[in-house]
């Protein structure tokens, strides 16, 4: 059976058993629809929120950056790994007794304020739809190449899917969804991470392969490690040592932190701590998704590495007509490149871009006007040497192809990818339906409208949430990583210190966190546009500010709302009695101490 009808039976089945389980388990009321009724539990809630985790971002692009970018990229494993943790342990159960179902509704009892949850509605959707576009992004990916389709017409697919599951199921639908989109995206990612580590290692588990020595051809080993021979390939090639950043020591710092920061500040993540039935199950669950987390996480380093090693070696130095099936596939998707620059006929893999942007081609693979065959690049091309153009987003899913995998690994992948876009996809979107319909209609516009039509209203924010995300999905501001790293330096500006002050601090008010948000979401938010869209040609550390980059500044911006938060809380009249008796017990424990005359 060939890849792709593999692909269409691994696909399809996926997409039929998510649209199932949505019908089986859709929602009927608001608390089915928001916080899927408060019944789940701990470990499903746990698998769950590992899918609505691990997002394209995970799945098919943080690899890829470690492929590329090697030590640099390990900021990423870090603020993320790291960030999950500080969200469960820190927050996350105090969230949990405190009762509500979204961040704005939070924010708006805590602070007293149809303001102040206004203002976290509208940090809602300045993160969600940031984050959005990077799922959908991956979403066109994984189909232009396995479903032979336009990138753009991909995520009009994609749309569709999460329309059914998200609009119909609610939170309900999505977190059972999320537990079988769980159970695919691990085991795809893991198969093929197994196959490669025992290929050229000898190893059965990445993690242990990834530090182990190489096999050569006939299976022996060669006693050289596998980042020894990976820089001495890079190198030669012009690029930097794998294993030795090129990133300031600054810049790495701030962009951990914003990841760190924002994953605890992340709306879609901290829902889903409401949907277990007690303040213990919140523990538990989060503990589960941990540990479900690390399965990916700690194999991430050890894909890239297998991935750049074999993508340099079959690509680099062959000629045009003798290189893989799988490269002219991917030519095909204009997710891969090459310009013969040096009118050798060999594709050569030398340091730099090889032409600007998403390459577009000349003619299709029927109707070649190349001198050596290939497809000719219609976009514009650098003067520097380099000949090849490879979309970072693909490295995850190209792997299998690359590592010449079995068909049915390749097709069982794609499914993946699929899998873990459309999971916090879904997620998201029921975010921003949420805070439209709950925060912002039921709570501050229209409190009087009724069950039914609060329903209504979610659903129909979401259909239009779902257009946005699609077009932002076809209009990308980078690639998704980094997409998605925008989303967490957003958060970390804006929800991070009101939440954390909000638990920890009695004197923090609703004049304090009104100006801190609206302070640390306007300076991230310009500083992002300012260097990735409107000069985008000063975006380098000799213009940033301090030296911290796009990607890390939202640590700056957190800053600033810790800063301009705290101080306008001390000059303004402090809180209500009564709301400084719930953040009381809201870190108290039931049955300590004084908490058990409650």
């Amino acid at each position: 059976m060939d890849v792709q009808l593999l692909t269409y039976l691994f696909v399809g089945g996926s997409f039929a058993l998510y649209i199932g389980i949505a019908i089986w388990s859709r929602a009927s009321s608001t608390k089915d629809f928001y916080v899927a009724g408060g019944g789940v539990s701990p470990i499903a809630n746990g698998a769950a929120t590992a899918a609505d985790w691990m997002s394209a971002a995970s799945f098919i692009s943080m690899a890829g950056i470690i492929a590329f970018s090697g030590y640099d990229a390990s900021v990423y494993l870090m603020g993320w790994t790291g960030g999950y943790v500080l969200l469960a342990m820190l927050l996350a159960p105090y969230l949990r007794k405190f009762g509500k179902f979204t961040v704005p509704d939070f924010i708006g009892d805590r602070y007293y304020s149809n303001v102040a949850r206004t203002v976290a509605v509208i940090c809602v959707i300045f993160i969600s739809f940031t984050y959005v576009a990077g799922q959908m992004r991956g979403v066109g990916i994984v189909f232009a190449r396995f479903l032979e389709v336009d990138v753009n017409m991909g995520v009009v697919i994609g749309m569709a899917i999460v329309f059914f599951y998200a609009v119909l199921g609610g939170m309900k639908g999505i977190t059972y969804t999320q537990v079988a989109q769980y159970c695919v995206l691990i085991f795809a990612f893991l198969v093929p991470a197994v196959f490669l580590s025992i290929l050229m290692t000898g190893h059965v588990l990445p993690q242990t392969g990834f530090g182990a020595t190489v096999l050569d051809a006939a299976g022996n080993d060669t006693g050289v490690y596998l980042l020894e021979r990976l820089d001495g390939i890079v190198q030669d090639l012009g690029f930097g040592a794998y294993t030795e950043g090129q990133k300031s020591t600054i810049d790495v710092f701030f962009i951990a932190a914003a990841l760190m920061c924002g994953t605890a500040g992340l709306p879609h993540v901290i829902v889903r701590f409401f949907t277990v039935p007690t303040v213990r199950d919140a523990r538990i669950s989060a503990g589960w998704a941990l540990l479900f987390i690390a399965l990916l996480y700690t194999t991430a380093p050890a894909v890239g590495a297998f991935a750049r090693t074999n993508l340099i070696e079959t690509v680099h130095q062959t000629e045009y007509e003798e290189l893989p099936g799988w490269f002219y596939n991917w030519e095909n998707s204009g997710l891969i490149g090459w310009v013969d620059k040096n009118d050798d006929g060999r594709v050569q893999m030398s340091a730099g871009a090889a032409f600007k942007g998403t390459p577009t081609f000349a003619g299709d693979r029927d109707e070649v006007t190349g001198s050596h065959g290939q497809r000719v690049v219609t976009n514009e091309v650098t003067d520097n040497d380099a000949e090849v153009y490879v979309d970072r987003d693909i490295i995850v899913l190209a792997n299998p192809e690359i590592g010449n995998l079995p068909a049915w690994v390749i097709a069982l992948v794609a499914a993946g990818g699929v899998a873990a876009a459309l999971s916090t996809a879904a997620g998201l979107l029921l975010v921003i339906s949420s805070a439209v319909s709950h925060d912002l209609l039921k709570k501050t516009l229209k409190p009087d409208i009724s069950e039914k039509q609060e329903l209504l209203a979610a659903r129909l924010a979401a259909v239009v949430a779902i257009l946005i995300a699609g077009y932002f999905g076809i209009n990308p501001p980078g690639f998704v990583a980094q997409v998605v790293a925008f989303a967490f330096g957003l958060a970390a500006a804006s929800f991070f210190p009101v939440i954390l002050m909000g638990i920890f601090y009695k004197r923090m008010n609703k004049e304090g966190a009104i100006a801190g948000m609206a302070v640390g979401l306007a300076f991230t938010f310009s500083y992002i546009v300012y260097f990735k869209f409107v000069s985008p040609e000063l975006n380098s550390a000799e213009n940033w500010l301090f030296g911290v980059s796009p990607e890390g500044i939202g640590t700056v911006g957190m800053v600033l709302n810790f800063i301009v938060a705290f101080a306008v809380s001390r000059v303004t009249a402090p809180p209500p009695e009564h709301i400084q008796h719930i953040v009381e017990d809201i870190r108290v424990p039931r049955g300590a101490g004084g908490a058990s005359a409650h």
